[in-house]
């Protein structure tokens, strides 16, 4: 079978066009693999729940003022954990208990800077 002579560059058009329009796509068109698309669903879901839970927390925080002089006194390497230990985030899921502790801490602490 004899092809047309206009066939062939019409061909490589088609197969250069196809990589120029992936590689525009995935550098600069914000195409992601799904993959990536999963991970950025994950974490949307975990900053999503951690923001329901912080005020929940926050309120347990408000409810014992002595509490929260010894919170602001803390490393704010250490403050996630104080919350923790003091029982705060107790009705939070063990895996998003540290993010919600750290996110509750926080707040607690840039609320009484601005006292």
């Amino acid at each position: 079978m004899k092809l047309p002579d206009w066939l062939k560059p019409a061909v490589w058009g088609v197969v250069g066009g196809a990589v120029a329009a992936i590689i525009v796509g995935f550098a600069w068109g914000g195409w992601v693999t799904g993959g990536t698309a999963t991970d950025m669903q994950q974490a949307s879901a975990t900053n999503a729940t951690v923001q329901a839970l912080t005020p929940l927390c926050v309120a347990k925080g408000e409810q014992e003022p002595e509490m929260l002089v010894a919170l602001n006194e803390e490393s704010s390497w250490q403050q996630d954990d104080f919350v923790i230990e003091a029982g705060w985030v107790d009705n939070v899921r063990e895996q998003f208990r540290t993010d919600v502790a750290r996110a509750c801490a926080s707040v607690l602490v840039e609320g009484m800077e601005t006292e």
